[in-house]
C-alpha cells in the first residue's frame, strides 16, 4: 500500500485562510497570479503522496463566491501548437478543457487574454473560436520598453496601452495553460488600469514550488529543479527574505532575479513603497504546512527526481531536448545520492530483458523489450514483446492477473480475437507493426469481458494501477503511451528505440 505524507484538508483549510487574510490587507482587488498547474498537478500528488492532483481547485472552491478567472495564452503557443506533455493536447485546447474544469468547481470563467498579440492567423482564427462559444477575449499587445525603461512601461503608452479586463469579485485568478503566458503582465495591466481610476488593488502569487518553508537541499524541492530542468530553473535562499527578517526561505532563480524590477513597478504603479520585502512576501504558498510525513515525501521527492533524469534522456534520444539538460538531470541525480536503480523497476525489466533474450525460442525477429511494473503490496511483474503484443500490453495483463489472483497461464483474451486483430492491421490495413498496444489490449479486454467472467474480474483490477510504477527498456509507442496515460501510472524508459529504422513513428 503506497504511504500517505500530505493532509489534503490540512492545505485547503491554511491555504484558504491565507488567501483570505490577502484580500483584508489588499483594501480592494487581490490579483492572484496562479504559477504551476490549478489542475491535475501530478508533480505534486508524485511528490507529495496523499496529494490530490486538482486540490489546489477545492480551495479555490470554498472561495468561489469570491471569485473571478482570467485565463491567459500566448499568441506565440498557439502558432506552434505547444503541448502540454502529461494530457497530450495543445495549450489553445487546454484553454477550452480549463473552462470547463472550473465550471465543474462552480467557477465561471467568461474571460480569456491573448498576450503578445500581433494578428497572427491562429491567434485570430483561436481568438473567432473562443467568441463563438460565448467567451469574451482582450488582446494584449507586448509591453514597450519592458523591462528596462519603467517610465515607458508604467504609462499610457505601455500597460495603458491594452485593454482593462472588467471582473467583479474581490478575488481574481489570473491562470494559464503553462508557463510564459503572461500572467504577470496581465496583473500588473489590471492594477494599472484601476490605480488610474483611483480603485486600490494588491498582487500575490500563488505557485506551489519551490516549497519555500523547506530546506534548499530537501528532495522536494531538488525535484521542482528536476521538473523544469529543460528551462535551467535552480532554486536559491531568498537572500532578500533573510535581510529583512533574519530568517531562511526558499525561491528560485527567476523570481529571485526579477523581484527588484517587479518591486519598481509595483511602487510606480501603487505611488506607494512595496510592502513585499521579498520575493516570498509575495507567495500565498501554503504547500508544506500540509506534509505530514517528512520522510515519505523525501524519498517520493528522490523517486520523482530518477524519473525526470530517464525523461530527459529519452528525449534527449528524440530529439527534443539537448544534452545539457541531461547533464543536468544527472547532476541531480548525484546531488540527492541516488542512482537509477534505486527505482525497483529498473533491474527488475532489465533483468528480465535478459531473461527474454536468453529464453527466446518462438523465433521472434523483431527487438525484443521488456518492462516490469511494481504493484501496490510492493510485489513486481514483468513481461516482454512478442509478434502478438508489445511489452506494456503484456505487461498489463500480467499485472491484473496477478491482482485478480488469476493463473498466469489463463487467456483473458482469446487468441484467435488477437489473431483477427493482427491480420487485419497487418493484411489489411498494411500496417508495419502488427502487435497489439496498450490501448488496443484495453479495448480487447473489454470485450471479452462481456463473454468471460475472469476477463471482467481481471478488468476491474485496473483502477488499482493507478499511480504504479513502470520501466521499459525501450520507448513505448504512441498507443502505448496513450493507454499508459488512461491508467495514471508513472512510467520511465531506457532512451532506445524498439527498432532500428530512422522512421519510429512513436
Amino acid at each position: 500500500m503506497l504511504k500517505k505524507g500530505f493532509d489534503n484538508q490540512k492545505y485547503i483549510t491554511e491555504q484558504a485562510r491565507y488567501i483570505l487574510e490577502r484580500v483584508e490587507q489588499s483594501e480592494g482587488k487581490l490579483y492572484v497570479e496562479c504559477g504551476g498547474k490549478l489542475l491535475f498537478d501530478y508533480h505534486a500528488a508524485r511528490v507529495l503522496p496523499g496529494f490530490e492532483p486538482s486540490i489546489k481547485m477545492k480551495v479555490f472552491e470554498s472561495l468561489k463566491d469570491k471569485i473571478d478567472v482570467i485565463i491567459c495564452i500566448y499568441a506565440g503557443d498557439i502558432e506552434r501548437r505547444k503541448m502540454r506533455a502529461d494530457f497530450g493536447i495543445s495549450y489553445d485546447s487546454d484553454v477550452f478543457k480549463m473552462i470547463d474544469d472550473f465550471a465543474k468547481y462552480g467557477l465561471k470563467c467568461s474571460r480569456v487574454v491573448i498576450t503578445r498579440y500581433d494578428s497572427q492567423p491562429a491567434a485570430m482564427a483561436f481568438k473567432t473560436k473562443l467568441e463563438a462559444k460565448g467567451i469574451i477575449v482582450y488582446t494584449h499587445s507586448a509591453t514597450p520598453g519592458y523591462p528596462s525603461d519603467i517610465n515607458l512601461v508604467v504609462s499610457d503608452e505601455g500597460y495603458g496601452k491594452n485593454e482593462y479586463i472588467p471582473t467583479e469579485k474581490p478575488i481574481i485568478l489570473v491562470t494559464a495553460p503553462g508557463p510564459g503566458s503572461g500572467k504577470l503582465a496581465t496583473c500588473l495591466n489590471q492594477m494599472y488600469h484601476e490605480y488610474k481610476n483611483g480603485r486600490k488593488c494588491a498582487y500575490s502569487k500563488f505557485e506551489t514550488f519551490p516549497v519555500w518553508n523547506l530546506p534548499l537541499n530537501h528532495p522536494v524541492n531538488i525535484a521542482y529543479e528536476a521538473a523544469t530542468v529543460d528551462i535551467g530553473d535552480y532554486n536559491q535562499i531568498d537572500h532578500f527574505h533573510l535581510e529583512a527578517y533574519g530568517e531562511v526561505a526558499v525561491n528560485y532563480n527567476r523570481d529571485l532575479e526579477a523581484f527588484p524590477l517587479l518591486k519598481r513597478i509595483l511602487e510606480r504603479i501603487t505611488n506607494e513603497e512595496c510592502v513585499f520585502k521579498s520575493p516570498t512576501d509575495m507567495g500565498v504558498n501554503r504547500i508544506g504546512f500540509g506534509i505530514s510525513d517528512d520522510e515519505v515525501c523525501k524519498e517520493a521527492g528522490k523517486q520523482e527526481i530518477i524519473r525526470r533524469f530517464f525523461r530527459a534522456r529519452t528525449e534527449y534520444a528524440q530529439g527534443i531536448c539537448d544534452i545539457e539538460t541531461v547533464n543536468r538531470a544527472k547532476a541531480l541525480l548525484d546531488k540527492v545520492g541516488v542512482t537509477i536503480n534505486d527505482r525497483k523497476v529498473v533491474p527488475a525489466a532489465e533483468e528480465a530483458l535478459k531473461k527474454a533474450i536468453r529464453d527466446n525460442n518462438t523465433g521472434y525477429k523483431g527487438t525484443i523489450c521488456a518492462a516490469a511494473l511494481e504493484l501496490p503490496d510492493g510485489k513486481i511483474v514483468t513481461a516482454h514483446n512478442s509478434a502478438l503484443m508489445h511489452a506494456g500490453s503484456a505487461l498489463i495483463i500480467n499485472a491484473i492477473k496477478a491482482l485478480a489472483g488469476i493463473d498466469k497461464d489463463y487467456d483473458l483474451i482469446a487468441p484467435s480475437v488477437i489473431n483477427s486483430i493482427t491480420e487485419m492491421k497487418r493484411d489489411i490495413l498494411s500496417g508495419r507493426g502488427v502487435s497489439l498496444n496498450v490501448d488496443e489490449i484495453l479495448i480487447c479486454l473489454a470485450m471479452s469481458a462481456t463473454i468471460d467472467a475472469k476477463a471482467m474480474e481481471a478488468m476491474h483490477q485496473l483502477p488499482n494501477l493507478k499511480e504504479c510504477e513502470l520501466h521499459f527498456t525501450h520507448i513505448p509507442s504512441a498507443g502505448d503511451q496513450i493507454g499508459l496515460r488512461k491508467l495514471g501510472l508513472n512510467v520511465t524508459s531506457n532512451p532506445l528505440f524498439p527498432t532500428k529504422n530512422i522512421y519510429n513513428p512513436i
